[in-house]
């Protein structure tokens, strides 16, 4: 992709399934990454895992303080960044009446508060300097709604009208704000639900039945749109909403 050689990227839940491939992809385009992640050992093992410069920074983005101190560490690092992938997210399956105010708080916490701290934070430096892509990972629950996943399709839903409204503020300072929705992709959250409960299998059978390419998303089918968006490609690009999801949302 042009335009990403030497940039400085920080991608959130960089230890994950679908972060570690954003990580990996970021890095063979000679970006510096900065790995965030709540789990030390699995952002040290994406540091591992990329083939070019990385820095993992252990956080809890639900912690402003917290995300602003990663950010000051990373920065003296690796440089001013350049692009921010909102990647990380939470969730626990489970039908919405059946749930608890305690969960509410904690799943808006990771999904819609972490993202805010991240854009605060960063966003400040990219007005600035000038310039600056970000990327934001929601999903189709957001789009769509999902059963089983009511405040989290409520988070990723607000991402979604957020990342419009910062696109239409940041864009007379040459910041590209966009969104990648993923479907239901193989990831150590999905397997989560299956292993929780029998409604979460039976969720999990029926997606793989409805999706038009029979065959659930996998992480490395995401960092390419993601790299593309943080590219100089995709410099005329703003306030888009994508969905990845092998056509199971491919209408409206």
């Amino acid at each position: 992709m042009r335009g990403l050689r030497d940039k400085v990227a920080i991608v959130t839940g960089g230890g994950g399934g679908i972060g570690r491939a954003i990580c990996r992809r970021f890095a063979l385009e000679g970006c510096r990454v900065g790995v965030f992640d709540v789990n030390a050992q699995s952002a040290d093992e994406t540091v591992r895992a990329v083939q070019g410069t990385a820095f993992a920074e252990t956080l809890d983005i639900a912690d402003y303080e917290a995300v602003k101190a990663a950010l000051a560490r990373f920065e003296a690092k690796a440089g001013p960044t350049d692009i921010l992938v909102n990647n990380a997210g939470w969730d626990k399956v489970g039908n919405f009446l059946d749930t608890t105010p305690d969960l509410w708080q904690r799943l808006i916490a990771v999904n819609l508060w972490g993202p805010l701290h991240m854009h605060h934070a960063v966003a400040k430096g990219m007005v600035a300097r000038g310039r600056g892509r970000i990327v934001n990972i929601a999903s189709d629950a957001g789009r769509v709604g999902s059963s089983g996943e009511g405040v989290y399709s409520a988070c990723k839903g607000g991402i979604i009208a957020f990342s419009k409204t910062l696109a239409r503020e940041l864009a007379g300072q040459q910041i590209n704000v966009n969104v990648i929705c993923p479907g239901p992709t193989e990831t150590a959250l999905l397997h989560s639900f299956i292993e929780e409960s029998e409604f979460g299998q039976k969720i999990y059978d029926g997606l793989k039945r409805a999706i038009p390419f029979r065959r659930l998303g996998q992480p490395d089918d995401i960092p390419g749109l993601c790299a593309f968006l943080a590219s100089d490609d995709a410099a005329f690009i703003t306030g888009q909403v994508i969905s990845v999801s092998g056509g199971l949302t491919m209408a409206g």
